[in-house]
C-alpha cells in the first residue's frame, strides 16, 4: 500500500490531525512542531497524544514526518540565532517523544556568507549537542534547492554533515523532489542516475522519507517553488515513476503542494490510482 499524506495543521492537536488525514485518504502526514514562522510551541495534551496513538494504530498509520520551523537556522552567522536553533531543536525532540518512533525533518540552514564549510560544521555541532542515545525519533536532513546560501544543495553537503554527527543511528535524509530538481538533479529524465548518485554519496539506506512536490521552475533553477502534482516542470509521469520506483516505493511520501484539503484529497487519490505495488 502507498504510504502517503500531506502537511496538516497541528492547531487542534494530534487526534484532529489523524482524523483529517483519514478523511483525505492519507495513512501518514506531516506537521510543524510549532509556529513555522516563529518559535512558540503549543503545549502538548498528553491525553490527546495518547488518543492519537491508539487511533493511528487502529488505522494502520505509517511513520509521521514532523517538520521543524522555518526560523530554525543552526548555521546562522548570529550566535543568538544558533542558540535559538539549538534550544528549539532540543525542545522539539523532547516533545516528539509523546508520539515515539517517528521522523523529525529540518532544513540544514543557511550559512549567510560564512561559507558552506562553516555552515556544515555549525549544523553538525547543533546535532551533536541535541541528539541523545535514548531518543526514539530519527532526525532527517532535507535536500535543499540551493537558493541563497542554503546548506544541503548537493548530496555531498548532506554527507559532510552526516560524517560529523556522533550518533549516526539517529540520522537520516528526506528527499524533496522539488528541491533536488531545482538543485539540478534531473529526476524526470534520469531518476535511476540520481538515485545511484545518492546511493554512492550518502547511501540509500539513509533515505527515510520523500517530500513529493512538483516544481514551478526548470531543473537547476535554485528557486524552490512548489507546484501541484502534474502542473509543474517535473510532471505527473515522472512523479508516478518516483512512487513506483523499487528503491523508493516503500517510503512515506508527503505532499507539500499548494493545495487546500480538497486538492490534497484529489492528489492522494490520483497517486493511489497510479501506484503499482
Amino acid at each position: 500500500m502507498l504510504k502517503i499524506g500531506n502537511h496538516l495543521s497541528s492547531s487542534k492537536g494530534y487526534l484532529a490531525m489523524g482524523k483529517m488525514a483519514v478523511r483525505l485518504g492519507a495513512n501518514t502526514f506531516a506537521f510543524f512542531t510549532r509556529n513555522p514562522r516563529g518559535g512558540k510551541a503549543k503545549e502538548i495534551n498528553p491525553e490527546d497524544a495518547a488518543a492519537f496513538l491508539q487511533f493511528a494504530k487502529e488505522q494502520g498509520f505509517e511513520k509521521l514526518v514532523a517538520h521543524a520551523p522555518y526560523t530554525l537556522n543552526p548555521c546562522s552567522a548570529d550566535a543568538h540565532l544558533r542558540e535559538f536553533a539549538k534550544n528549539t531543536f532540543a525542545d522539539d525532540l523532547k516533545r516528539l517523544e509523546y508520539t515515539p518512533g517517528n521522523y523529525y525533518n529540518f532544513h540544514p540552514g543557511s550559512h549567510v556568507k560564512q561559507g558552506a564549510e562553516a555552515g556544515i560544521a555549525y549544523t553538525a555541532q547543533m546535532l551533536n549537542e541535541t541528539l541523545t542515545p535514548g531518543q526514539s525519533t530519527i532526525v532527517l536532513l532535507e535536500t535543499m534547492s540551493g537558493k541563497g546560501s542554503e546548506i544541503g544543495r548537493t548530496f555531498e553537503e548532506l554527507r559532510a554533515i552526516l560524517d560529523k554527527v556522533e550518533l549516526q543511528e539517529k540520522m537520516g535524509v528526506c528527499l524533496d523532489t522539488c528541491h533536488v530538481w531545482d538543485g539540478g538533479y534531473d529526476i524526470a529524465g534520469n531518476l535511476d542516475g540520481v538515485l545511484e548518485e545518492f546511493d554512492r554519496i550518502i547511501g540509500l539506506e539513509r533515505l527515510c522519507a520523500i517530500h513529493l512536490n512538483d516544481s514551478m521552475n526548470p531543473c537547476g533553477s535554485h528557486k524552490d517553488r512548489h507546484a501541484r502534482i502534474g502542473e509543474g516542470q517535473i510532471g505527473l509521469e515522472a512523479l508516478v515513476r518516483v512512487i513506483n520506483h523499487p528503491k523508493l516505493c516503500h517510503l512515506p511520501f508527503i505532499l507539500e503542494t499548494p493545495n487546500d484539503d480538497e486538492g490534497y484529497a484529489r492528489e492522494i487519490a490520483l497517486l493511489r490510482s497510479r501506484y503499482e505495488h
